[in-house]
């Protein structure tokens, strides 16, 4: 269970005891070191991807960002130059690459043969950008859903490149993901240990967090950390826990609350005037986060 994270109760702590007898990621694994972000749409996901990376690679390690959510704001965030951001083509919608990895070329027509599992392992070596503190940033976009059971080429690339990705040794990969983690199937499974999933303290945030977790926890992701952002008030903790009292069998290995601040909003679309968390209640509230996932 992690520790209260302040004593304020808009300062970021414990949204309630995380249940007893919840699957962890073994501290210094592997599977430790691959954490994906995920959580209804609006919820501050990315801000706070790009926040946990730069703040980690501060730290001295290697850090591998992935923008698989449908809106692609990773970069901004994190703060890569607007022009450079505006420029990065997502693997999703690069034709050439997709062609020349499943043999078939995206909206080429129907009686293609594509090639099933396709090699990506150089996906982040030959398209990831550099961002602020040296983190590499890979921006994949989301799967097509044009039609059920579509073998698209984009889809087969992506999963591909996702498992690729989850076997990388060496860093730390930080996934930015849209709401459900199926999006990526049992990829994830193989090398990712933790599930970071990001609500607000609303029915319809907590209700989409409790489905993810229960998603990520058929997939066999071992530590699911609960974050409810944006808490203004000890109203807003105690409707957040009622709503969690709701679904008493899903259970996070921990919970956390992070405040609501200004300062973030002022900051947007970059993270950069958080860093070093004199002025921002959530950046400090985020750097004792980052020492719940990953112990110094």
């Amino acid at each position: 269970m992690s520790k209260t994270l302040g004593q304020d109760p808009s300062a970021g702590r414990e949204v309630a005891p995380a249940a007893a007898g919840t699957a962890a990621a073994r501290p210094g694994s592997p599977e430790a070191a691959r954490i994906v972000v995920t959580g209804k749409g609006g919820v501050g996901k990315t801000t706070l991807t790009a926040l946990l990376a730069r703040l980690l690679a501060r730290r001295g390690l290697r850090i591998l960002a992935v923008d698989g959510d449908a809106q692609m704001n990773l970069g901004y965030a994190l703060g890569v130059p607007l022009h450079e951001a505006e420029a990065i083509v997502p693997l999703n919608r690069n034709a050439d690459y997709i062609e020349e990895k499943t043999g078939a070329r995206p909206g080429a027509g129907w009686g293609l043969l594509l090639r099933l599992n396709p090699d990506a392992e150089d996906a982040v070596d030959r398209f990831a950008v550099r961002a602020p503190d040296g983190v590499q940033l890979l921006t994949m976009g989301t799967l097509s859903q044009a039609a059920a059971g579509c073998l698209c080429p984009e889809n087969e690339l992506l999963g591909a490149a996702m498992s690729a990705i989850a076997l990388r040794e060496g860093e730390l990969i930080l996934l930015d993901t849209q709401a459900g983690v199926e999006h990526f199937g049992r990829a994830l499974a193989r090398g990712f240990g933790q599930a970071l999933i990001v609500s607000d303290p609303t029915f319809n945030g907590v209700g989409v967090a409790l489905q993810t977790a229960r998603l990520a926890s058929q997939l066999g992701i071992p530590a699911l950390h609960l974050v409810v952002n944006r808490i203004r008030s000890d109203a807003d903790l105690m409707r957040a826990r009622a709503y969690l009292r709701r679904s008493p069998e899903v259970r996070f290995t921990s919970l956390h609350a992070l405040p609501y601040d200004d300062v973030v909003l002022e900051a947007e679309p970059s993270v950069e005037a958080l860093l070093d968390g004199s002025r921002s209640p959530f950046a400090a509230a985020v750097q004792r986060l980052a020492a719940v996932l990953l112990p110094a």
